[in-house]
């Protein structure tokens, strides 16, 4: 498919002013795109995929890819040089897209399966991806433990497994404070290495619009070397015996998943023997999408294009884009600048969400009420999850709204251990993932998915799960530089989990199996 790019219109920018996720679907596709012009297209909402509805719309109800310019925009770094920043923009509008406008609408479609509780969504991946961790081994190893779960999900849920990296571009973080003090040294806060260095000095927090440039082609390397795993033989369904890590190898969890995939490597067995052929493309390659937070509108108006084939206007640094609790204001650059482009959208909601205010960001971002365009990710804690979420789940219900629900048991549950470290517990996000499976019980809605900061890693940064990692034991591989994350033997044990609550969903049995509870 031909795209073509829709540049900045002379346009105030924001970000000088002090005041102011492979398939190729991760398949391979065939693609053939002409010479990619900068180009500046202002189109109405009758013309665009995703207009303001009259009782939200701002006046002039028209969409451009730097409309946001507009609006008030948060979370954003104050860039020192003008000149600098608009040349490395210009630069980007020149390179190829990351994605392509027909992998994420077949995304659209895979989600709005799981809308409708026929699928489920495994999102998961890095809390914040580094240039000084960026690795193949890192990457294949995340990948590997991705296609674990999926497998873990697929069997127990008996339903189709979207499996979406929080990978190949997801840099940047947002803030609570513009700036961090240590030793009465008050610096810019670091806010992803697409935008500044977490080095604790002045010169590393100064932002810098190279480092975008810096940000794309690592994307591009990750989402490669992800599509050589997922159809060069790497995701197939016969090396399902394989994918184990050596470090979970003699673990409870490697031995459950080792068990898993004997069975399911005696089923392949049974299909080859009957005559149908393993090495139909189904069996030997998987479907892997690329997410991350729209937080740098920049750079994600600089990879913004226009599809020649519906003329519909596609963010093309991510298939999957999902907007963050602090950016998601009604009236905020953020939801403008997302409302007009059409790839899946998440919204992350948390306690603090108003059930009239979702329904009106829904129907801001998907007046048309397609299915798989908004997937709502509830970060809540256990407890706020049981009180707030059924109130969210009837208004949404109440207007007609069709949106996959999903869990982000990670964000609510941070916690500082006792020697100072940022860490979460294993035990409370099982809570959470158990409130929200008992929410959707009771209000009879589907549990779309679930959403995951996770690595393949042997990290220690989350304390529990079955290997018992203590707040003693955190320093020892503590790696990350921003949140914590789940290593791959917790991750695999969480997919156990989820898959039990998804089987006994399934059969509808609750009652049955008292003794399976999680």
């Amino acid at each position: 498919m031909a795209l073509t790019t829709a540049s900045a219109s002379a346009a105030p920018n924001p970000f000088l002013h002090p005041t102011t996720g492979l398939s190729t679907s991760i398949k391979p596709t065939s693609i053939s795109s002409p010479p990619i012009k900068p180009r500046s297209k202002t189109i109405t909402a009758l013309q665009s995929s995703n207009p303001l509805p009259s009782s939200t719309a701002s006046p002039s109800k028209r969409w451009s890819s730097d409309s946001w310019k507009s609006m008030k925009a948060s979370q954003l770094p104050e860039y020192p040089d003008a000149n600098t920043l608009e040349s490395v923009l210009k630069t980007l509008e020149s390179f190829p897209p990351i994605v392509f406008a027909g992998e994420a609408r077949s995304l659209v479609e895979k989600l709005g399966q799981a809308a409708l509780g026929n699928a489920f969504l495994l999102q998961g991946g890095d809390c914040a991806e580094s240039f000084k961790e960026f690795s193949a081994n890192n990457i294949r190893d995340t990948f590997r433990v991705l296609l674990q779960m999926g497998v873990v999900l697929m069997f127990g849920g008996q339903m189709p497994v979207i499996k979406v990296g929080r990978m190949a571009g997801q840099f940047a973080k947002p803030r609570s404070d513009p700036f961090e003090e240590k030793d009465g040294v008050k610096l810019p806060s670091y806010r992803g290495d697409n935008v500044n260095g977490d080095t604790f000095d002045e010169k590393s927090r100064v932002p810098d619009p190279q480092r975008m440039i810096r940000a794309y082609t690592q994307s591009v390397a990750t989402l490669n070397l992800l599509r050589a795993f997922a159809t060069g033989g790497y995701a197939a369904m016969q090396r399902v015996t394989q994918w184990n890590l050596d470090f979970t190898e003699h673990s409870e969890q490697g031995d459950r998943y080792r068990e898993l995939a004997h069975r399911v490597d005696e089923a392949l067995g049974f299909m080859d023997s009957c005559g149908f052929t393993a090495d139909h493309p189904v069996m030997t390659t998987t479907e892997f999408w690329t997410s991350h937070e729209c937080l740098l509108l920049p750079y994600e108006q600089a990879l913004t294009r226009e599809d020649s084939t519906s003329g519909l206007y596609y963010d093309c640094s991510a298939h999957m884009l999902w907007v963050g609790e602090r950016t998601r204001q009604l009236d905020g650059a953020h939801v403008e600048f997302l409302r007009g482009v059409s790839n899946p959208l998440g919204i992350k909601v948390s306690d603090k969400m108003d059930p009239n205010e979702l329904v009106k960001l829904i129907d801001i971002l998907n007046p048309e009420n397609k299915p798989g365009r908004i997937t709502v990710i509830a970060r809540m804690g256990a407890e706020n999850m049981r009180v707030k979420l059924p109130y969210l789940i009837r208004a949404v219900r109440r207007a007609g709204q069709i949106v996959t629900w999903v869990s982000d048991p990670m964000h609510g549950n941070t916690i500082k251990a006792p020697c100072g470290l940022k860490t979460r517990s294993f035990d409370a996000i099982r809570a959470e993932l158990k409130a929200f499976f008992d929410v959707h019980d009771q209000e009879g809605s589907y549990p779309g998915g679930v959403h995951l900061e996770m690595t393949g890693q042997n990290v220690t940064e989350c304390v529990g799960g079955s290997r018992t990692i203590t707040y003693n034991d955190l320093s020892s591989r503590y790696h990350t530089h921003c949140d914590p994350r789940l290593n791959a033997s917790q991750s695999l044990e969480l997919a156990f989990i989820i898959a039990e609550r998804l089987r006994r969903r399934r059969i509808g049995s609750q009652r049955m199996f008292p003794s399976m509870r999680v």
